[in-house]
């Protein structure tokens, strides 16, 4: 049985991800600070914990046999290394928690410690024998391979002023100018698991995320992304309202449902590319279009309130999937429409349940368009 640990399993591409793991029938640790907020964790095991702390990793990396869990102690001769890890956990949010600046150090901090530990960890129990493991080697040395979530947060906003021309290559990295910290942390991070791969033979595998949309996704709070957003507005709003929308409308995105996410994320650890590829949708929109997109899935007739705001991320953004086409032969099938439809029915779904005030919701201020994580 394939031996899985999936760190920020709490979180929207997490929880997913456990899911898919669990149907392929691997044996999953999942780890967060929290537990998911809109269904119960399917995995084997769930850790809550502070992936920040070192010790905590020290120990969450280890696998302790199918008689063991996290919690009780076994020789060590037993520990064995998981066959594969996916690390999505991130400090991370939409335009209104990232781009006023007041969240920066934070950011760089909590994401960079968390991917440090993880890899000096990992190095660590990699290289582990002799007296440390009572005289046996450790199992399985060297062969866990690491999924890292990047973002298309860190290309050079120079490539990303025409909302109808930009450029996200993979090869249009460089020279970096990633137009926030949080960019800035994921591009850092690339480098950091590449040359952990170089020096330490830890093989990696890397995908900078577009815009990743879906039911169980953050939909309000400040933290959430453009569809979920736009979703929760018009559904609090009448048939013939207005919503507000961050500067002009015209910022381009493009936004790719949860599930194709997965699949290709999956392809991507299955396979032997250890370059970063991107994972996206090539269905580029206007915040407005994605407005009028969620409109007509509400059937309501949606007006539109612009509102100036400091900062609404870069003015154009879309996925370049030639490479991953070329490698892994992936590409996207859902119209924007289609998941659009999906987000929403969900939403409304979570509406009807009541879990969350309704003042503080539909009062919720953050349109985060300019979004440019996960």
């Amino acid at each position: 049985m394939k031996k899985c640990l999936v760190l920020g399993a709490g979180g929207f591409i997490g929880s997913h991800m456990v899911r898919r793991l669990k149907k392929e029938g691997a044996f999953v640790r999942g780890v967060d600070l929290k537990e998911p907020d809109f269904s119960k964790s399917v995995a084997d095991e769930f850790v809550t914990g502070d992936l920040r702390d070192v010790d905590f990793v020290r120990r969450v990396i280890q696998y302790k046999g199918e008689q063991g869990n996290f919690y009780n102690p076994v020789p060590n001769y037993l520990i064995e290394t998981f066959d594969e890890i996916y690390q999505f956990a991130a400090d991370m949010g939409g335009a209104g928690y990232i781009f006023t600046g007041d969240h920066d150090a934070e950011i760089m901090h909590n994401s960079a410690s968390i991917n440090l530990n993880l890899l000096e960890e990992q190095r660590k129990l990699n290289e582990s024998y002799g007296d440390k493991w009572d005289s046996k080697p450790l199992k399985n040395r060297n062969t866990t391979k690491i999924f890292y979530s990047s973002s298309a947060c860190m290309y050079p906003e120079h490539n990303q002023l025409d909302p109808n021309n930009p450029d996200c290559r993979e090869i249009s990295a460089y020279p970096a100018n990633p137009d926030s910290e949080y960019g800035w942390e994921k591009l850092f991070s690339e480098r950091l698991y590449l040359s952990y791969h170089r020096n330490y033979g830890i093989p990696v595998r890397i995908a900078r995320y577009h815009n990743i949309y879906g039911p169980e996704g953050t939909w309000y709070g400040g933290k959430e992304k453009a569809p979920a957003a736009i979703c929760r507005k018009v559904a609090y709003a009448g048939l013939d309202d207005s919503i507000e929308v961050w500067g002009d409308g015209n910022q381009t995105r493009s936004f790719l449902f949860i599930d194709e996410c997965i699949e290709a994320t999956r392809r991507i650890m299955d396979s032997e590319c250890t370059e970063p590829l991107n994972i996206g949708s090539e269905e580029m929109v206007t915040i407005n279009e994605l407005v009028r997109i969620t409109a007509k899935v509400a059937n309501k007739s949606i007006g539109r309130d612009h509102v100036d705001v400091p900062h609404t991320g870069v003015r154009g953004r879309n996925s370049n999937n030639d490479l991953i086409r070329e490698k892994l032969g992936w590409d996207y099938k859902m119209t924007l429409e289609e998941g659009i439809r999906k987000t929403y029915n969900w939403i409304m779904g979570q509406i009807a349940k009541d879990i969350t005030n309704d003042a503080d919701i539909s009062d919720n201020k953050y349109l985060a368009y300019g979004n440019c994580g996960k």
